[in-house]
Parts: structure tokens; C-alpha cells; sequence
């Protein structure tokens, strides 16, 4: 028998659907799993969905052994700990050479690791981040890979035609070294926790301030769905609010769901990364709050008793609010918004590219992240194109075809801003990207004020605007002059 051109190794729903991705591609794959069951179900389902080329094993030598060499394997199994089990066990019967793909969702410092660990028994070690869910896994996902071009070389022509294919082009590509991958797909998800957040803000005040159902809000977003607002996200809140219950009571689901929003980690490591690099990312930073405060149910509750807001009080309530024109703000304010944040993604993606010397081409993410992966919106072919027509383009905002946008809707943004606090509706990833656009288009901040205070209580030193050089301000009785300025910005970030 013919040997296997690919492993993989974690057959929860994912692995599975990817193995039979691969399969469906032409690819003869050998699957295992740490429990014999899910090999069975992962053959029965490639004999039912097309006698796929897809062998199990049950056994990791036999799996190993079942593949061509250079053998290549990826590994779908839980971050952490049982990475570097699975890697333990794949190692002892692989060779020199041969290449291990972790597709998991895992903190990039976690992969440097494990490839420096690799590199000494002669093995290739990849971290490729995989977006989509269970659906892009077996249609074609986002893949984004980082590793030796070496490995990469070796698994490019199998995720080519895996990964989502839009306009004729693959969702996928060579992100760079070891950790560059995972980088990528981290901050693809905290620019998915902004993007969660800013269609929530949205609902929050299509419903609580214009009072519209949710089979109305359900057409709405279906008619955004058909316009730059054309997203993925943006097409399956549609479908959330328009479902009706399935357990038997009245209206939607959604009206069930506890307003508690779970996370994986990504949205914490983005913000903390983004702290690392001195890079803002408000509307990611405040979503990744908003999910915290949401967890805090039983204090809200509590909270919602004592502390009060203009809707609590009939006679502050917005009456006479007009409706098609709050629906228009909102649509220009979430999409003025979702440019602020791919701009904050993009810009960390950069900074840590050029403190790694990964070389990251976010053209490319910008390709990669187009079909297949959860954050995909039409909005992305403006992105590549203006990143590709100015490679050296310092901020999205600034490319002319976004600077236009945003110049012709941020007074509705504002409006929408203003709006919600207005009826004590939190609105904090529409308020904070409106923010970051407010600060970066601004040639004069108030940093000067804040410079001077640090200068008073620290002797922290300024610059100044009128000559070169950094000065010191002996500013009341209480200064001493100590000479030398040179130690003072000692330490400096």
C-alpha cells in the first residue's frame, strides 16, 4: 500500500473535518487520536462523505509509520500541556527532517519553544493558526503558518488547496518564522473579540433605544450583509436573532442566552501584546473588558438595583428619537469602527514583524483572512489593495480610499457615540476606536500637559517645540537643579 501524504493526529470535531478537508483535496491521509473511538468515527465519516483516501490508526508507531518521508503531521489537540504530550510521543518514532504542524491555538512564545526543543532531535516544528471553526476546517479555512521555509515548503502545496480559495486565491501563506504564524492568528482574534463587541453595541441600542424586534434587526443586518458592511459576522447575527427557540417558549433564542461572554485567552494575549510593542488597541482592549464585566452576572444584578441610568427614569427616556436616521449612524459608525480596528491589528502585527525580523507581508494577512477564517468581511480586498499599493503605509486610516471614508462619517460615529451615553447604553469599542481616530488625527495632544506633570513630580525631563535638545523646569521652590539631565530618562520605554 501506497504510504500517507499527511498525518493528523486529534480527532475532536476539527481534526476531523480537516482531515477530511485534506482527503476531499486528493491528499491520502493517516488520522489518530488518544482514544480509539473518534479514529472509528473519523473513518466511517470519510467512507460516508465520498470514500475519501483517509486510513486510522489506533497505534502511534503504526500511525508514524504510515507516512511518507519527509512525514509531516498535524496535531489538533488542546493548547498547553497536551501539546508537548503529543509532541513527546510523535517525536520518538519521527526522524530527521520530518515536520510537525501544531494547529492549535497557542501562545507564540509556547511554539519558539517547542521548535528550539525540536530543532536539537532534527525535526521541523510549525505553528499554524487555523480560523473558521468546524464548518472552514472541512470547506476550507484561514491557515497561517509560521516556521522554517524549509517545513513550510514541504506542507505549501497541501494547505494551498485546503485553505478557503476566494477570487481564485488560497487563504493562506507563508507568515513567516517559527511564532510569526500564531502571532497572526492571535491578533486575528482579537480583532475578532472588536468585531464581536462593535455588533453588540449595535444591537444594544437597535434594541433598548429604537425598540426594534429581533426578526426586524435580523432583516437589517441581512441588508447590511449586501453592502461594505458584507461580513461573515455580520450574516450570522442575522441568522441568531431571526431563530426561534428550540426548547419550546415564546420568541427567539437569543433572548435566552445569559449575557455572559466565555473566552479561549487570544483577546488577553492581543492586549497584552499589544502592551509589549507600545502599540494601541482600544477597541480590542475595551471589548476584551466588556467580556470581563459580563462575566460579573450576580454583581450586575446587584448593581442594577442601586446604581440608576436615563432609561430607568420614564421622564429622562429618548422619545422622539428618529429611527432610520440612528439606523444609518449606526451602520456608518460600525464600519468607521471596524476600520479603527483592523488599523490597531495591523499596525501590532508590524511592530512585533519588525521586532522579530519575521518579515510579516500584511498584504498577505489581509488575503489570508478573507475567506474561510471568522473575521472575513469584504472590507479586506480594500485592505490588501491599500496595503499593497503603499508598503510602507504607516497607519490603514491614512491610505486616501479609508481616509475618505472616514472623513465623510465620523460625525455620524459621533452621533452614535453620543447617543448611547446619552441613554446610558455602553458603548466602549465604538467609543474607544472613535477615540483612537480622534487622537491619531490630531497633530497636538494633550501629552504636553501629562509630559510637564511627569516632569514636576520625577524630574522625568521634556522636549520642547521651539529648539532641540531635553530640558528640565525647576517648577516651584521645591526643585533642585542636579546638573546632569542624562540619567533622568534613564530607563525610559
Amino acid at each position: 500500500m501506497s504510504k500517507c501524504d499527511i498525518g493528523l493526529y486529534g480527532l475532536a470535531v476539527m481534526g476531523q473535518n480537516f482531515a477530511l478537508n485534506m482527503a476531499e483535496h486528493g491528499f491520502k491521509v493517516a488520522v489518530c487520536n488518544r482514544s480509539p473511538a473518534k479514529v472509528d468515527t473519523t473513518v466511517a465519516r470519510a467512507k460516508a462523505e465520498g470514500d475519501l483516501p483517509l486510513e486510522g490508526h489506533k497505534d502511534m508507531k503504526d500511525f508514524v509509520a504510515a507516512l511518507s518521508k519527509p512525514r509531516k503531521v498535524v496535531i489538533l489537540v488542546m493548547a498547553g500541556k497536551p501539546v508537548d504530550d503529543t509532541i513527546a510521543l510523535l517525536s520518538e518514532h519521527m526522524e530527521e527532517g520530518d515536520v510537525i504542524i501544531d494547529g492549535g491555538n497557542e501562545w507564540f512564545p509556547n511554539s519558539v519553544r517547542r521548535a528550539t526543543e525540536l530543532e536539537a532531535k532534527g525535526l521541523h516544528f510549525i505553528g499554524m493558526g487555523i480560523s473558521g471553526g468546524e464548518e472552514g476546517a472541512r470547506k476550507g479555512p484561514s491557515l497561517m503558518p509560521g516556521g522554517p521555509r524549509v517545513a513550510y515548503d514541504l506542507i505549501e502545496p497541501i494547505i494551498m488547496k485546503c485553505a478557503a480559495q476566494v477570487d481564485g486565491e488560497p487563504c493562506t501563506g507563508y507568515c513567516g518564522p517559527i511564532g510569526a504564524g500564531n502571532y497572526v492568528k492571535m491578533v486575528h482574534n482579537g480583532i475578532e473579540y472588536g468585531d464581536m463587541q462593535l455588533i453588540g453595541e449595535c444591537y444594544d441600542i437597535l434594541k433598548n433605544v429604537i425598540g426594534m424586534s429581533n426578526q426586524d434587526m435580523s432583516k437589517l443586518f441581512a441588508e447590511w450583509n449586501k453592502t461594505e458592511l458584507d461580513s461573515y459576522l455580520i450574516e450570522i447575527t442575522s441568522i441568531i436573532l431571526a431563530k426561534k427557540d428550540d426548547q419550546g417558549n415564546p420568541g427567539e433564542v437569543v433572548d435566552y442566552v445569559l449575557d455572559k461572554t466565555g473566552m479561549k485567552g487570544t483577546g488577553r494575549w492581543t492586549v497584552q501584546e499589544a502592551a509589549e510593542q507600545s502599540v494601541a488597541a482600544p477597541t480590542i482592549a475595551s471589548a476584551l473588558d466588556a467580556r470581563y464585566i459580563s462575566g460579573r452576572k450576580e454583581e450586575r444584578i446587584a448593581a442594577s438595583k442601586i446604581l440608576k441610568g436615563p432609561l430607568d427614569d420614564k421622564a429622562n427616556q429618548q422619545l422622539n428619537v428618529d429611527k432610520a436616521q440612528v439606523i444609518n449612524d449606526l451602520k456608518a459608525a460600525l464600519y468607521c469602527s471596524k476600520i479603527a480596528s483592523y488599523a490597531q491589528g495591523l499596525s501590532q502585527i508590524k511592530a512585533a514583524s519588525d521586532k522579530n525580523n519575521w518579515n510579516v507581508d500584511l498584504a498577505l494577512c489581509a488575503q489570508m483572512w478573507r475567506g474561510g477564517c471568522i473575521i472575513r468581511a469584504k472590507l479586506l480586498k480594500g485592505i490588501h489593495d491599500a496595503v499593497v499599493d503603499d508598503p510602507e503605509l504607516k497607519n490603514l486610516m491614512v491610505d486616501p480610499n479609508f481616509a475618505a471614508e472616514l472623513n465623510s462619517r465620523h460625525l455620524a460615529w459621533r452621533r452614535i457615540v453620543t447617543l448611547g451615553i446619552a441613554n446610558g447604553i455602553s458603548v466602549p469599542s465604538t467609543s474607544a476606536s472613535l477615540g483612537y481616530y480622534d487622537q491619531y488625527r490630531r497633530a497636538n495632544l494633550s501629552a504636553n500637559l501629562i509630559q510637564a506633570q511627569r516632569d514636576f513630580f520625577g524630574g522625568h525631563t521634556y522636549e520642547r517645540t521651539d529648539k532641540p535638545g531635553v530640558f528640565h523646569t525647576l517648577w516651584d521652590d521645591t526643585h533642585k537643579d542636579l546638573g546632569d539631565l542624562a540619567g533622568r530618562t534613564a530607563g525610559n520605554i
